[in-house]
């Protein structure tokens, strides 16, 4: 029998992994029966389809997989069966995206399945809305040509997220560091703080009694009431140099905050009360996340330490103190999910790899390579089928006992 919740958008299935680092946004997951090991040629490929490029995850909800990526000169969104990889529907639009480091011209959010709608935020700052059930263009606007902000480093990469009834983007122009739009319109509704674009994907939590919008801005800390957009609380946590970004999602512990970026800064825990942030501890030393969002299980984080360039550690870390009980050297930067008393990573080098939640040592269960290298879009999990993809071609396969 399935278990329901309430989440941000209405009722999900607990199966469902519809938006970026899952149904809580807090890359966890509640299913269980996850095999401990695998065979020698890894978990069983269920299904396997073309790719095109771009670093957007896919994501599920009621037996649809979507897939956000890009073929030519267009951004295309696909739909298909969760179960057997046959399509559904697809749309594709014009894209002029050109990334200035040459790394990669596809998209890079996540796109969410919320109320029967599918969004998407393309790199040169589409904001689409499609029917789920029949792929129907609902509503489009590009945030760049709209709001003009100042121009980011690799395009816009930045997660949506449905809050209050809301559809949020940080945006990131003047008075509009966050923009709240109507999900069924397209309207705007609200627009908030100066704050700019960062390439973190905001979270959802309750900060001291109150529900609040997240966010991991350019600057630092951002929380808001998703209602009308009042601004609660800040926090500058930046790097020194421009040449910058902040990129991995907060992460929430009660009415604690954890924040983490690389390039000279690091990590800072806070503690809201009544308003007021204080520090709990910060440093350079325990969890410097370049990209990818570390996971919080049972008061200890899991996260990858490191520049990718450098090659990353991955390390389990005291959350209420900093302290690096565990670090594994060489791992290389990877999209974790905790589920059944383990983890299930998405490393950069095409490996999918199963390990212990310990906070004694690591202990990988399992390893295999499933797609080639340079993968940086997160990881999917649903009814035990983890879904994945590099910019050649995206895989279900599938991990139960």
């Amino acid at each position: 029998m399935r278990v329901s919740f309430i989440f941000l958008a209405g009722l999900l299935l607990a199966a469902d992994w519809p938006q970026y680092t899952g149904p809580r946004r807090d890359s966890t997951s509640a299913e269980t029966g996850i095999a401990r090991g695998w065979p020698k040629n890894g978990p069983a490929l269920v299904w396997q389809k073309p790719a095109g490029t771009g670093w957007s995850g896919p994501v599920v909800s009621g037996g649809k997989v979507i897939l956000f990526h890009r073929l030519d000169n267009q951004e295309l969104v696909e739909c298909v069966d969760a179960k057997t990889g046959k399509e559904i529907w697809k749309q594709a639009y014009k894209t002029r995206y050109v990334d200035d480091f040459n790394f990669d011209d596809g998209p890079r959010a996540t796109p969410l399945i919320a109320d029967e709608r599918v969004f998407t935020l393309g790199a040169d700052g589409e904001l689409s809305a499609f029917d789920l059930s029949s792929g129907k263009v609902i509503w489009q606007k590009n945030l760049l040509k709209e709001y003009q902000p100042p121009k980011s480093f690799f395009g816009v990469a930045t997660s949506p997220m449905i809050a209050g009834g809301r559809l949020l983007i940080n945006v990131g122009a003047k008075g509009a560091g966050v923009v709240a739009f109507d999900p069924a319109t397209g309207k705007e509704i609200w627009k908030a703080s100066d704050h700019g674009v960062s390439y973190s994907s905001p979270i959802l939590a309750k900060i001291d009694g109150a529900d609040l919008a997240i966010f991991f801005t350019r600057q630092g800390l951002l929380a808001l009431k998703p209602e009308k957009g009042e601004v609660k609380y800040e926090f500058p946590w930046r790097p020194r140099l421009n040449a910058s970004v902040n990129a991995a999602s907060p992460s929430v512990s009660g009415n604690q905050i954890f924040l983490s970026t690389s390039y000279g800064t690091g990590a800072v825990l806070l503690e809201a009360n009544k308003g007021e942030l204080k520090e709990i501890w910060k440093n350079d030393d325990s969890l410097s996340c370049h990209f990818n969002t570390p996971v919080l299980v049972d008061g200890h984080l899991y996260g990858i330490d490191g520049r990718a360039e450098a090659g990353g550690k991955l390390r389990c870390v005291e959350w209420k103190t900093g302290k690096v009980l565990w670090s594994q050297e060489g791992f290389g930067c990877a999209s974790l999910i905790a589920v059944d008393g383990m983890l299930l990573a998405l490393a950069e080098s095409g490996d999918l790899v199963l390990f212990e939640q310990s906070t004694k040592a690591y202990k990988e269960l399992a390893r295999a390579r499933v797609l080639g290298n340079k993968v940086r879009a997160a990881l999917a999990l649903s009814e035990g089928r983890a879904y994945a993809r590099d910019g050649e071609k995206w895989i279900c396969v599938d991990v139960k006992k």
